[in-house]
C-alpha cells in the first residue's frame, strides 16, 4: 500500500532587512533604559534556546498552557467556530495541535520571525496533521499591515491565536496597538489570547532566570546576533544577565547589565555603556483577568470568556471584535 507524503508547507519570507534592524537598534539604544525589540532574540539559535527554556522546571507556562488547551479544546472550538487559524508568534508550533484537532480549520497560517525555525516547525506539524493545509509567514507581526494575498486565506473567516503570554513583551500602549493591528489582520474574526498572571516574585524571577542558565544564554545570544548581522563588537561576557520583578508595572524585566564601563561599535557608530547600565532584552507583563478585560476593551475587542488552569496561573481569553 502506498503511503501519501503530506505536502511541504509553503514559506513566505517577509523578515525585516538589515537596514531596518539597524534603525531599530539605533532607536532602542537612545531610550532610557536602553531596550531592543524582543523579536531580535529569535534568530535560529535564539529560537532553539527558547525551546530549551520552555523545558526548564522553573518555566511552567508552556506546559500548563498546552494542558489547558488539551483540556478545553472542545469548548474553545465551539466558541470560536470555523475558519482558518492564524497563529501570531508560532515559534515551534507546539500549542496549536489541540485546536487543529478540535476546530479542523480550513488552513493553518503560522507567523514567526525566524524563517528556519518556522520551516522546521510547520514541516513537523504538517506530518501530524496532513489534512490541514499550512503556510508559514516569516515576519514581524507587530509591524505587519496585511496578511499575504494567498489562496489559503482568500474568502476564509480568520481565527487568531496568540498564546504564550507574548503580549506581555509589550508596554500597555504597544499592547493596545498590537491588539488593534490583530483586529485589522483578522478582518472581524475572533482572537484566542493567552496571558500569564501575576505570581510571587520568587516564582517569576526563577522562571526567567533558570538555574541551568538557559535564559542567560538566550539573552547573550542577542549580542552575538548583533555582532554577526550588524558588525557590532559586543563581548557577551562583559554583561551579566538578570531578571527582576517590577511590581508597580506588573512585569518582569530581563536585561543584560554592563559589568564595567565599556564602548561598543555598531555599524561604525560608538555606543558607551556605564558600569551597571542595563540593556533591556524584553519585558514580560503579567495580566490579572481584570487587567486583561480592560486592555481588550481599549483595543476595540469584546471579552467573551476565559479558560484557566487549575491553579489559575494563566488564562486563555476569547475576544470578539467590537462593532
Amino acid at each position: 500500500m502506498t503511503t501519501l507524503t503530506p505536502p511541504q508547507p509553503e514559506l513566505i519570507d517577509l523578515h525585516p532587512v538589515a537596514a531596518d534592524m539597524l534603525r531599530l537598534v539605533r532607536h532602542g539604544l537612545q531610550q532610557e533604559p536602553r531596550q531592543l525589540p524582543a523579536w531580535f532574540l529569535y534568530d535560529t539559535e535564539g529560537s532553539r534556546l527558547f525551546d530549551q527554556i520552555c523545558q526548564q522546571p522553573e518555566y511552567s507556562l508552556t506546559r500548563n498552557e498546552i494542558e489547558l488547551l488539551e483540556h478545553s479544546a472542545a469548548d474553545i472550538a465551539t466558541a470560536l467556530g470555523e475558519g482558518v487559524i492564524v497563529e501570531f508568534g508560532a515559534g515551534s508550533a507546539r500549542k496549536v495541535g489541540p485546536l487543529l484537532k478540535a476546530i479542523q480549520p480550513s488552513a493553518y497560517i503560522a507567523l514567526d520571525i525566524s524563517a528556519e525555525h518556522l520551516c522546521q516547525a510547520t514541516t513537523a506539524l504538517q506530518m501530524r496533521h496532513p489534512n490541514v493545509p499550512m503556510l508559514g509567514v516569516c515576519c514581524d507581526h507587530s509591524d505587519l499591515d496585511d496578511l499575504p494575498k494567498h489562496p489559503l486565506l482568500q474568502g476564509q473567516r480568520r481565527i487568531g491565536f496568540f498564546p504564550g503570554s507574548s503580549l506581555g513583551n509589550f508596554t500597555r500602549p504597544e499592547a493596545v496597538a498590537l491588539l488593534q493591528r490583530f483586529r485589522r489582520l483578522l478582518d472581524g474574526g475572533p482572537l484566542l489570547l493567552g496571558l500569564d498572571q501575576p505570581k510571587s516574585r520568587q516564582r517569576l524571577e526563577a522562571a526567567y532566570d533558570d538555574a541551568a542558565g538557559v535564559s542567560a544564554a538566550f539573552a547573550r545570544n542577542l549580542l552575538r546576533r548583533l555582532n554577526t548581522e550588524l558588525g557590532a563588537t559586543f563581548n557577551p561576557e562583559r554583561f551579566r544577565y538578570e531578571a527582576r520583578w517590577q511590581a508597580a508595572e506588573h512585569r518582569v524585566q530581563m536585561a543584560l547589565v554592563s559589568k564595567e564601563p565599556q564602548s561598543v561599535t555598531i555599524a561604525g557608530e560608538c555606543w558607551r555603556f556605564a558600569a551597571e547600565e542595563p540593556l533591556v532584552t524584553e519585558y514580560s507583563v503579567k495580566y490579572t483577568p481584570v487587567m486583561a478585560r480592560s486592555l481588550a476593551a481599549e483595543a476595540g475587542w469584546c471579552w467573551r470568556e476565559r479558560w484557566h488552569d487549575p491553579a489559575d496561573d494563566l488564562s486563555l481569553h476569547w475576544l470578539e471584535a467590537a462593532d
